[in-house]
């Protein structure tokens, strides 16, 4: 593969009553960096609505083929274009053609680095170009080329492959990602059976997520090279990691994090990365992070909300964790209600947070006073080792314990002891 920087025009239609299109512009620019694509120069246009033929009016297409002067030039469409739109749009304008679905799907192959990511990404690169097969072999196979547009692995040699043959790879890599899917549900099955609490962490992509878990982790169990990959840039989370916190009263929660966000995330991936994201509609408690630093931020936050909706996790309780913190003129850590303020670079506002943590998963605790016989010493140990004991003494009939406890715990070992005050 070449390392030379590719250059690029980003082209986008500006639709009647569309806020957001200089901020959807300028998150394009940020992809194609991503992608190790230079932006050299941007088009936009007005319109009622998006030109079925070639996306663009004529003469908005005249205007682009007079400003791509080198051949090299890639031009960069802000939305997902159908086949012809491809295929006219290259021979108006002799050059390579790419969308904005196709470049988030070049960042997911980058990133992706476990077994299952790389099977709901190569799912997804297939199922987009399988439509785009029909005359358009050269353009697509182009698109497995070049620096920044890699298709890791879905390049020039799987668009030789005729559609009953990608179909076929498509049936396959389903049936292996089933079995993952299968994995995780026993999984999940199994932490529900244990009755530990589930908490992830959703939001924009490069909102701090991972740096997060990273913190949390650092706070409760420090040096145990738990951490998580972290870095500022788009998409560096591609895998659902998991890490068992452990409070210093031994109340114990899993915490999550999750692929990031991002404004028209493409249908493929979604429906891809879906049984990953099913993680997030049984959890017991999202933890929403919010880059509070970027100015667009509230558009992120109904982005992230929006997507959720989608994947039905609308409904689970959720805290708001305004991050970054420390490059904002905010005061932090600070909580309002179910929002806090925090700099997890920083490890500012873990503790709070846990308590706000606390406060939604761990209700299903009772104080209580017990007197454990002398024979039963295996219900003190798993007292010692599963719930807060705050109080321990020895009377004539066996060991005194002034503990808090999971309700469940106190009934199951409730033969077992005598009940001094609940």
């Amino acid at each position: 593969m070449e390392t030379t920087q590719q250059q690029a025009i980003i082209v986008g239609v500006q639709l009647q009553n569309d806020t957001n299109f200089a901020y959807s512009m300028e998150e394009l620019r940020n992809l194609a960096a991503a992608c190790n694509i230079t932006v050299i120069g941007e088009l936009s246009q007005k319109a009622s609505r998006i030109n079925p033929s070639h996306y663009l009016g004529t003469g908005k297409i005249q205007e682009l083929a007079a400003m791509v002067q080198d051949e090299d030039t890639v031009i960069i469409f802000n939305d997902e274009l159908t086949p012809s739109q491809i295929r006219n749009l290259e021979s108006s304008l002799d050059r390579q053609v790419i969308d904005r679905t196709i470049l988030i799907l070049n960042i997911f192959a980058d990133r992706a680095k476990t077994k299952e990511a790389q099977l709901q990404v190569e799912v997804a690169q297939l199922q987009y170009m399988l439509p785009r097969l029909t005359g358009m072999r050269e353009s697509l196979g182009r698109q497995g080329g070049g620096s920044g547009l890699k298709n890791r692995g879905a390049g020039e040699t799987k668009l030789e492959l005729d559609r009953r043959r990608i179909e076929e790879r498509i049936t396959a890599l389903q049936a292996e990602l089933q079995a993952q899917v299968e994995r995780r549900q026993v999984q999940r099955r199994q932490r529900h059976k244990n009755e530990v609490p589930v908490v992830c962490l959703v939001g924009y992509t490069n909102a701090g997520k991972s740096s997060l878990l990273n913190a949390v982790v650092e706070t409760y169990h420090p040096g145990s090279n738990k951490q998580v990959f972290a870095k500022d840039m788009l998409f560096a989370t591609l895998e659902t990691s998991v890490r068992s916190i452990k409070l210093p009263d031994h109340k114990t929660f899993l915490l999550t994090d999750t692929v990031g966000f991002v404004s028209q995330l493409p249908h493929h991936l979604v429906k891809a990365f879906r049984s990953t994201l099913e993680e997030v509609t049984e959890a017991d408690l999202l933890i929403h992070v919010v880059d509070a630093s970027d100015p667009q931020h509230e558009q992120h936050m109904a982005v992230t909300t929006e997507t959720l909706k989608s994947l039905g996790a609308d409904g689970v309780p959720t805290v708001y964790a305004y991050n970054k913190a420390d490059r904002t003129d905010l005061a932090y850590p600070v909580i309002e209600g179910d929002s806090i303020t925090i700099s997890a670079k920083q490890s500012s506002g873990i503790t709070e947070l846990t308590e706000l943590i606390r406060s939604h998963v761990f209700n299903d605790y009772i104080q209580c006073e017990i007197l454990v016989p002398f024979d039963r010493g295996s219900i003190v140990s798993y007292f010692n080792e599963h719930a807060h004991v705050q109080e321990v003494s020895y009377e004539e009939q066996g060991t005194r314990l002034v503990l808090e406890c999971r309700a469940a715990d106190y009934e199951r070992f409730r033969g077992d002891f005598t009940e001094l005050s609940q």
